[in-house]
């Protein structure tokens, strides 16, 4: 590809032949990462070579300015390249891909159809762009159905509604299943579920696990989403009026209801879930699923104030004594399955928030401070849960987030465990001590913060083109123990599993990456790691002196600049030492449990 510079950039005379060539040359492996991801870790090497220099001391702060000012509208036109690397896709077409066999479509304003799914198209004849009343339902019906489509979209709320229309010959009665989405950038829609709804071939083994259904309840319960009356359910299946209703109320004893519509309402929200099966390429799921020794965990959905969607994970023993565990940036949210069944055995209930812009849950807007919002969706979660304090594990650079958490909301927070933990990175040899991945995402977040987006983009991008095997040999291959503990069988499928929040291509958790990472290391946030101090609060790292990202001679100097902090160190542990000695971090932790 020709690059194009710029006119002052061509006529300088104050850059050396050498640094023109440098530059020269990084041009050129921008374009080609933005055209091809595979070839990141040339443009890495070629980046180090004129970022070094910069990074030497505080005095060259101008020049940092001075060269990021220089790329930055190469870096916009590459990031737009990278943009369009594999089909555009409609950001609507893609949530909606999500239910594979219920007619679905998204209502927006004036109450026209905005996206609608396949099974959709078959079941009403409708394209986008059409309105609610071009549906072929009665038309009282389809008046009333516009009404509450309109103040649903008038209203923020997480509540969903159940409405029940008949078809325009009067022949069927349609359910529709209706609740608020939020699309970023573009405001709310309305998501209508419908009962024209194929029967999953794996949901009637899921009722009968899930609640002990028997097989005649699982019928009923299929006729009843249908839409049929309990007359006809009784012709059907040639039985007495009174047999179906006691087999409806066994029903509703079983799945703890109080209502037909509540059960309607459960099971269609139950079939979202089993439309997924352990083949599909769409991610993120409606349920966290492994695919050896990993139980299935549903995520759970909250609204916050806002009227964002949050999910999040519940772990280990849901009625057992809270934790909260924070992903990474990479999504880590599932852990080993014998981790997951040792903390459910010492009765802990982990909870796993996802972070906003991660999985299902919505970005924070970008006018909003981004870590005091997703602390703001942590304390949404708890109480969710009805969790009002509680110790804290967090995994390398999360440590930040879990200071931000106990400065904006005192008293949650009992005691933090960092594993893998990373301080502020106050001096440049912090930098130059790193392995060259960290180093390089790391250091141009704190000096070049703009042209870290795309950075990061290329990076997800490289992660999706090569595996995650691939990428995490990349980036972790200067520390054998991260890489013989990601080869572990359940590590492995914890990493894999857990990280479809982050790295499935519907799920770009790219942006909220990048915005994490130049908030930890463009702004300072030493104060919080004080105020730890100040309020006697504990923190414990546990740390390994394989880590690429905190060197040994970092971590000593953690110990003699934060004595406060209680330290437990492996030399056979890097930074993902949470999944290598996951059964020391429970023991420690016991410790800081209520009694």
């Amino acid at each position: 590809m020709e690059r194009v510079l710029s006119q002052d950039t061509k006529n300088s005379n104050t850059a050396s032949g050498s640094e023109s060539d440098r530059n020269d040359e990084l041009i050129s492996r921008l374009y080609d990462v933005a055209l091809d991801p595979t070839r990141y870790e040339a443009l890495l090497d070629q980046w180090e070579s004129v970022m070094r220099p910069l990074r030497s001391s505080d005095s060259a702060a101008h020049n940092r300015a001075s060269q990021g000012a220089f790329f930055t509208e190469h870096f916009r036109r590459a990031d737009a390249f990278l943009d369009n690397v594999g089909p555009d896709v409609d950001p609507n077409e893609v949530f909606l891909a999500q239910f594979d066999k219920a007619a679905a479509l998204l209502f927006g304003p004036n109450l026209g159809i905005v996206g609608l799914n396949t099974a959709a198209i078959d079941a009403f004849g409708v394209q986008k762009s059409q309105r609610v009343l071009d549906l072929p339902i009665d038309e009282e019906d389809a008046a009333v159905l516009a009404e509450k489509i309109a103040r649903m979209l008038r209203e923020t709320s997480p509540d969903p509604s159940v409405f029940r229309v008949r078809s325009k010959d009067l022949s069927q009665i349609i359910i529709f299943h209706m609740r608020q989405h939020l699309v970023e950038g573009a405001g709310p829609v309305v998501l209508a579920i419908t009962s024209h709804v194929g029967w999953p071939d794996n949901f009637s083994a899921l009722l009968v696990d899930a609640f002990t259904f028997t097989s005649a309840e699982v019928d009923v319960v299929r006729q009843l989403i249908e839409c049929a009356s309990i007359k006809e359910i009784a012709a059907k299946r040639g039985r007495s009026v009174d047999t179906v209703r006691a087999q409806i109320k066994s029903v509703l004893a079983k799945t703890e209801l109080n209502s037909q519509v509540e059960l309607v309402r459960l099971v269609l929200s139950m079939m979202d879930i089993a439309t997924y099966s352990s083949e599909t390429n769409l991610r993120p799921r409606l349920i966290s699923q492994g695919f050896g020794a990993l139980e299935a965990r549903p995520y759970q959905t909250i609204f916050g104030q806002d009227g964002r969607r949050l999910d999040y994970l519940i772990l280990g023993d849901p009625k057992g004594t809270p934790i909260l565990f924070m992903h990474l940036n990479y999504g880590l949210t599932r852990w080993p399955a014998s981790a997951e069944a040792a903390a459910a055995d010492l009765g802990i209930k982990i909870i796993v928030p996802v972070r906003a812009g991660f999985g299902n849950t919505d970005q924070v807007p970008k006018d909003r401070n981004y870590i005091e919002a997703i602390c703001n969706d942590t304390i949404e979660v708890l109480k969710a849960e009805g969790v009002d304090s509680c110790p804290v594990i967090s995994l390398s650079s999360d440590f930040m987030i879990a200071t931000h958490l106990v400065h904006f909301h005192p008293g949650y927070v009992t005691a933090i465990l960092a594993c893998g933990g990373m301080m502020p990175n106050s001096h440049p040899e912090m930098y130059e001590r790193m392995d060259k991945w960290h180093r390089f995402i790391l250091a141009s977040a704190r000096y070049t913060p703009k042209l870290l987006p795309f950075m990061v983009k290329a990076g997800f991008h490289l992660a999706r083109r090569i595996g995650q095997r691939g990428f995490f040999h990349a980036v972790y291959g200067g520390s054998e123990a991260d890489i013989s503990t990601f080869e572990e069988p359940e590590v492995f499928e914890a990493f894999v599993t857990g990280s479809e929040v982050a790295f499935a291509a519907n799920a770009d958790a790219s942006t909220a990456f990048s915005r994490q990472l130049v908030h930890q290391e463009s702004t300072d946030w030493l104060d919080k790691v004080t105020e730890l101090k100040n309020n006697n609060l504990p923190v414990h790292f546990i740390c390994g002196l394989q880590s690429p990202e905190v060197h040994a001679d970092t971590l000593a100097f953690y110990q003699t600049e934060y004595p406060w902090v209680e330290y437990t160190i492996y030399e056979d542990a890097g930074q993902m030492i949470f999944f290598r000695h996951w059964r020391d971090v429970l023991e420690i932790l016991q410790k800081y449990l209520p009694k």
